[in-house]
């Protein structure tokens, strides 16, 4: 029988300014950029912005999701992407994915998890 493991899950929250928390407009155009630029395949998306400007988001993969919930009255969101190992070794786009976003939010990342499924 051969070993197979799925692939890695990032969970992380990070810290960053409301003004880039409320805007889900920009952070779709973002995902979307990332998901060509990593050659990922994107199979369905749900955007949802709360009365306070804070949204949520979960966009499916073929290799599996990313999703976000941004919290601007305390200057915080809580990130994960997994992706799935199933055709290609996808450990290191789900890093990068995850430090673009750091990057794209101006965020401090206040506590991160690796899971290797």
């Amino acid at each position: 029988m051969h070993s197979y493991t799925p692939g890695l899950h990032i969970l992380a929250t990070f810290r960053a300014s409301a003004a880039l928390l409320t805007d889900a407009t920009a952070c779709q155009a973002f995902f979307d950029q990332q998901i060509n630029h990593l050659q990922l395949v994107k199979v369905g998306e749900v955007y949802h912005t709360f009365p306070n400007g804070s949204f949520t988001a979960v966009v499916g993969l073929t290799e599996s999701h990313l999703s976000i919930h941004t919290w601007p009255e305390f200057e915080q969101a809580t990130f994960d992407v997994f992706l799935s190992n199933y055709q290609r070794d996808n450990s290191a786009t789900a890093r990068q994915l995850y430090t673009a976003t750091l990057r794209f939010f101006e965020a401090t990342e206040l506590s991160k998890t690796e899971v290797q499924r």
